[in-house]
């Protein structure tokens, strides 16, 4: 009897200037993907996290929600003068924020999805990366909180009528970041202030937690932090960044990541060094692999946890190496210029690269590659803003072993097909490179560097540390070497003189 495969197929959003379009996913029976849903204009796309619907921002201050199942709309949102929109984790609530004509005007509205109601107000200044959304959800939207001046205000997520039902009061506290899977925790970030030094301490959440902290580490020279969870909400890697290295390794500040656990029995700190050497560690610190060292600023779990993608993007020249975690071994490298975005598909399978705008004016395109690194797809665009699959839980795919072997397959299949235009497209690609003009690269100031640099892209496990031995340029041996003279010189001067 044959085994019917129940496995959802691979959906990807394709946004350009006349709006949002949604692929199907890989494979290709003919090389080109499928249209599953028909361009729509649109200002802006974006799926909830579980991937069940999307939120689409249409002109004149209309926000849609989609089915993702059907494709069809499932109620429109009217809200004037919008500057900024997002979906819960679910689906369930729909957050939107308006600009402001007064401090008494509450520009925040939380509506429902299904209703249409609006079941919540309030008013924010400004939208920045560590205020919006301003209702931060839980995966499973068990726990719903928001970051108020010297305090975390938490909501019932199943009536937010009740209001605010309990409070943890943090005094300058000006960044948090909930716990996703479950919602167990909130790590909270406190700058320094009169001679205290910075702080990020873990809570427990919930009306009976104490207020005092379950973990927590202080920084000297912190200028700014990234938090990043971990699925089982047992740890917490801290990115501490500094714009200036007092030790003057680094032209472009000082950067450290740490780890922290849920329950304080460990803590774990890695400097942050360019060129970058990764490492996978265990969750008590101990080194498990070594990646090596190179131009990489960026790291990429498979869904599965069996591959991974190390990558350097942004200012970097887009190397990439892929490794089988599982085997402790690489499994290819290859390269992606340019690339903006980056992302496994949810089966983990496939890999997708794109240049987008407005980052980048120019080359703009999508890249997949099978998760050995080999170019799978590649389609160029005049304009691309937006490129990215569709959320699918990595367990509603088969096991990752025989998803491979099934590419592998195809993938004979399809060079069997290609083998008599491969060596035409090879001599018109050669001939199209030669005659393109490099193009100069933009100006970008230190600070920007430094934020793509030191973007430590991490998950779980994962750290970027100094390597054991690090060679010198030779533009910095030959300075080395003019300065030892110009000692020599001096000292010999002064001899001479006495």
């Amino acid at each position: 009897m044959a085994v019917v495969d129940t496995s959802p197929s691979l959906e990807i959003l394709v946004r350009g200037p006349d709006g949002f379009t949604v692929w199907t996913g890989p494979p290709y029976s003919n090389g080109q993907p499928g249209i599953k849903l028909e361009r729509i204009p649109c200002s802006n796309a974006k799926f909830s996290e579980d991937g069940c619907k999307l939120m689409v921002m249409k002109s004149d201050s209309v926000i849609s929600i989609y089915d993702c199942k059907s494709s069809k709309e499932l109620r429109s949102f009217e809200v004037p003068n919008i500057l900024g929109a997002t979906l819960s984790p679910c689906g369930t609530y729909l957050q939107t924020f308006q600009k402001a004509s007064s401090p008494q005007e509450k520009n925040v509205i939380l509506w429902k999805t299904e209703t249409g109601e609006s079941v919540y107000y309030l008013f924010q200044k400004n939208m920045t990366k560590t205020t919006w959304p301003s209702i931060r959800f839980s995966s499973d939207e068990a726990v719903a909180c928001r970051m108020a001046t010297n305090e975390i205000q938490f909501f019932d997520t199943g009536d937010f009528s009740k209001g605010i039902v309990n409070r943890l009061r943090i005094p300058g506290v000006a960044a948090v970041e909930l716990s996703k899977s479950p919602g167990t925790h909130v790590a909270v970030f406190v700058p320094e202030s009169k001679g205290i030094p910075a702080s990020v301490q873990i809570f427990v959440c919930g009306k009976d937690s104490q207020s005092q902290p379950v973990a927590r580490r202080s920084f000297f020279r912190c200028s700014t932090v990234q938090l990043n969870w971990n699925s089982g909400s047992t740890g917490l890697l801290v990115v501490v960044q500094s714009d200036v290295d007092k030790t003057n390794q680094s032209y472009y500040g000082e950067s450290k990541l740490n780890y922290l656990t849920t329950d304080g029995t460990h803590e774990g700190v890695v400097p942050l060094i360019m060129p970058a050497k990764a490492t996978v560690f265990d969750k008590k610190c101990n080194p498990l692999l070594e990646l090596g060292t190179g131009p990489y600023n960026t790291v990429r779990w498979n869904p599965k946890g069996k591959f991974l993608c190390l990558a350097g993007f942004g200012n970097l020249p887009g190397d990439m190496a892929f490794w089988d975690y599982m085997e402790k071994r690489q499994l290819g490298t290859t390269k992606a210029e340019w690339s903006v975005t980056s992302e496994w598909s949810p089966d983990g399978r496939y890999f997708m690269t794109a240049t987008t705008a407005p980052r980048l004016q120019v080359d703009n395109g999508i890249k997949i590659f099978h998760h050995n690194g080999s170019l799978y797809f590649k389609q160029m665009f005049d304009k691309l803003y937006q490129a990215e699959w569709k959320p699918e839980s990595p367990y509603s795919f088969g096991d990752i072993a025989e998803l491979v072997k099934s590419v592998d397959s195809l993938k004979i299949e399809e060079n069997k097909k290609q083998g008599q235009g491969s060596k035409s497209s090879n001599t018109s690609a050669k001939s199209t490179s030669a005659n393109t003009p490099q193009k100069p690269a933009a100006y970008r100031p230190p600070h920007a560097k430094t934020a793509e640099a030191i973007q430590a892209e991490v998950c779980v496990m994962l750290l970027f540390g100094r390597g054991p031995t690090q060679e010198m340029s030779k533009n910095a041996l030959k300075n080395m070497k003019k300065r030892e003279k110009q000692k020599e010189k001096k000292a010999a001067e002064a001899t001479g003189g006495s």
